[in-house]
């Protein structure tokens, strides 16, 4: 069964496949042997507190929890079901507009990949290059792969949740904001990656 997430980049891809493999070589556990014990002994329903109990019980860290709970507790919306992951976060109509104007600026970038996360949307070339999160109120926050300083009006992101590589993110308030500076910025980004 393959439980690797649709909308991953070919390196990304490999990365989730390594976590799996080498879960029983750095844990002694197969993925089976895990899924079993987290099944039988996990009172957690949470998947923070599950992740959380994992570690404090068996040392069994953030990356390795997530590739056994995704087996162990397929969730109804899992990575795999991008539609169903985007209308459960992308509710404002006003965030969804800058999110449409964001997905217009990128569409004509040469092998783009756009992937639907939990609390945000990505995309990469080989590596994420760029995100966007809905804000309340109806606006959003853009993650990019620049420096906080390439462009006024970036700031350094604060446990965004998205890649580490998105060093710069930016408030937008409407699509209008998504300019050719935006744009530029978007692109400069996806050439980095």
């Amino acid at each position: 069964m393959d439980t690797q997430p649709k909308g991953l980049t070919e390196q990304q891809r490999k990365w989730f496949a390594s976590v799996k493999a080498n879960l029983e070589r750095e844990t002694g556990k197969t993925l089976d042997e895990w899924v079993e014990i987290v099944r039988r002994e996990c009172q957690e329903i949470r998947p923070r507190a599950r992740a959380d109990w994992l570690k404090a019980t068996y040392g069994v860290g953030q990356n390795r929890a997530a590739a056994i709970f995704s087996v162990a507790f397929p969730s109804e919306m899992g990575w795999d079901d991008a539609d169903g992951l985007r209308a459960a976060l992308w509710t404002d109509p006003a965030s969804t507009a800058i999110l449409e104007a964001v997905e217009t600026a990128v569409a004509d970038f040469p092998d783009l990949v756009m992937g639907q996360r939990k609390g945000f949307t990505a995309w990469s070339r080989k590596a994420q290059f760029a995100a966007l999160k809905p804000v309340k109120g109806g606006a959003a926050m853009l993650g990019l792969a620049v420096a906080p300083d390439a462009a006024p009006g970036l700031l350094e992101p604060r446990n965004e949740g998205w890649s580490e590589r998105l060093k710069a993110k930016l408030p937008l308030a409407s699509p209008a904001e998504v300019d050719d500076a935006v744009k530029a910025l978007l692109k400069a980004a996806w050439e980095r990656s």
